[in-house]
């Protein structure tokens, strides 16, 4: 399906050039003089490089139709992840090198959307924030009252987060995966 350039939105899946990309960011530009144009940050779904691209207003591009399937994470075997749909109970293991941001947000029986366009697996969706145990941080250290301290706190997948003083071993916090960073306490 072709749809005009003017109408995508962050997160569609588009095909340019034969390629399966995703609209990561875009921006719409009318210089002073000579035609608009659209300017669009797309990460490559296949290789995973992330290009910046161009286009006149004019055009239109096809539109990737997409699926995507609930599923639970269960485990990592060796360098796959096993991943179990909910309702059918089959199985299916994604490498770890198509996983490279995802995989150190991943516990067990987590939620997640697998895609896939043309029946291959493309990619993983995780939720937006997740609730995870710190497993090892250091006291905070009496009198340090600079504004805002940090410090670094392991979580139970073994991702290093920066959390504040407060936080303490076996408290549970809530991530946000879209940057890793320490978003409350949960």
């Amino acid at each position: 399906m072709n749809i005009n350039i003017n109408d995508i939105k962050n997160g569609m899946t588009v095909l340019i050039d034969g390629n399966l990309c995703l609209i990561q960011e875009f921006q719409h530009v009318k210089p002073g003089k000579g035609p608009a144009f659209v300017r669009i940050k797309l990460k490559n779904l296949k290789t995973g490089s992330i290009v910046e691209n161009t286009f006149n207003t004019n055009i239109k591009i096809e539109r990737a139709h997409v699926d995507r399937k609930k599923m639970q994470f269960l485990y990592a075997a060796g360098t796959n992840y096993v991943f179990m749909d909910t309702e059918t109970y089959e199985q299916v293991e994604i490498p770890e090198e198509k996983l490279a941001e995802e995989k150190k947000f991943l516990k067990e029986n987590l939620e997640i959307d697998i895609s896939y366009y043309e029946g291959e697996i493309i990619g993983i969706t995780l939720p937006e924030k997740i609730e995870y145990e710190v497993i090892d941080t250091v006291d905070a250290t009496k009198g340090n009252t600079t504004n805002n301290a940090m410090k670094d706190a392991t979580i139970e997948t073994g991702y290093v987060v920066k959390v504040p003083l407060f936080i303490t071993n076996g408290e549970k916090i809530i991530i946000s995966t879209k940057d890793g960073k320490y978003s409350s306490r949960a």
